[in-house]
């Protein structure tokens, strides 16, 4: 059976696939496997710039081109062959290093220097930066610029309504007199806190090795300042750094971006049960839409 809206099994890729489809590349396991790519490409890199790991000299431009490139025209079909590498090595971050190897075939400068690709790396290494650049290219390219436009929507209507008179209501009674830009106003500063909060949540990552010690980096290059490095490398990718951690970077700033993105569609909700109620009590009126149902029995409902 072909994957599609109608036979997805969750909701989210099938009923509601048109709402989430500018969170495919970024969240999907494309996603996830285009950015593990690009973590790796970009150790590798970083490897060859420092002067004490001789081993891996100085990339020419010609390589650099190369690496570049393997990540910007990375391809649903670099994406099948690393499942398809999977199958054989049952381990999903072991099959990228595998393709980015083959990538390196006829590149002599590269061949030489491929079993740098992953070093002293632990899978969390490249699994933890590569959640912190979807989580950081999912906020700050959709969630945000959405939240701003819903943000505006409001505004929009506080200034357009700023003088319209409204009888409030408290416990459900009438109460004294506002605006209905007031109302729409307290929505607008409510969302706006809350959207500054999830665009100001630091992404943290890690590259410290199997429990965080950097037992492998400093058993090959014992004189090399690997928390410097490590910590110029996260920062490189736009990343905060965690200099504390065990094997896993502890994702605590994940439960930090959650909750905040569960608060402002807290306030959503909040503004939704309020419009609900005006229009209950008849101070909205929904528009009608040519060809739309409201109830599958009551031709009345909008």
């Amino acid at each position: 059976m072909e994957l599609n809206s109608l036979t997805a099994i969750s909701p989210i890729d099938g009923r509601y696939a048109s709402k989430t489809a500018q969170l495919r590349p970024v969240f999907s396991e494309f996603g996830l496997i285009h950015s593990r790519v690009t973590v790796e490409i970009r150790w590798l890199q970083s490897l060859s710039r420092h002067p004490g790991i001789e081993e891996v000299p100085p990339f020419s431009a010609q390589t650099q081109a190369q690496l570049d490139a393997i990540v910007s025209d990375f391809s649903e079909t670099d994406a099948e062959r690393v499942k398809q590498i999977e199958r054989t090595t049952n381990h999903d971050v072991k099959a990228v290093e595998y393709l980015i190897k083959e990538k390196f075939a006829g590149n002599a400068e590269l061949e030489r220097i491929s079993e740098f690709v992953h070093f002293a790396c632990t899978s969390e290494d490249i699994n933890n930066l590569s959640h912190a650049l979807m989580l950081m290219q999912g906020r700050n390219q959709l969630l945000v610029p959405l939240a701003d436009e819903t943000i505006a929507a409001v505004r929009s209507l506080a200034h357009r309504f700023a003088d319209l008179p409204m009888l409030s209501r408290t416990h459900g009674q009438p109460a004294s007199p506002t605006t209905l830009g007031k109302e729409m106003a307290n929505v607008v500063d409510r969302l706006r806190r809350q959207r500054d909060q999830i665009a100001g949540i630091a992404l943290l990552g890690k590259i410290n090795g199997a429990v965080g010690n950097y037992n492998a980096h400093l058993a090959t290059y014992p004189d090399i300042d690997w928390e410097a490095h490590a910590k110029a490398f996260v920062e490189s990718l736009g990343v905060t750094w965690n200099p504390y951690t065990i094997q896993i970077e502890p994702h605590d700033y994940m439960a930090e971006l959650f909750d905040a993105i569960a608060r402002f569609n807290t306030v959503l909700i909040d503004f939704c049960r309020d419009v609900w109620s005006y229009i209950s009590i008849g101070y909205f009126k929904q528009k009608t839409v040519e060809g739309e149902v409201g109830s599958s029995t009551m031709p009345h409902k909008v």
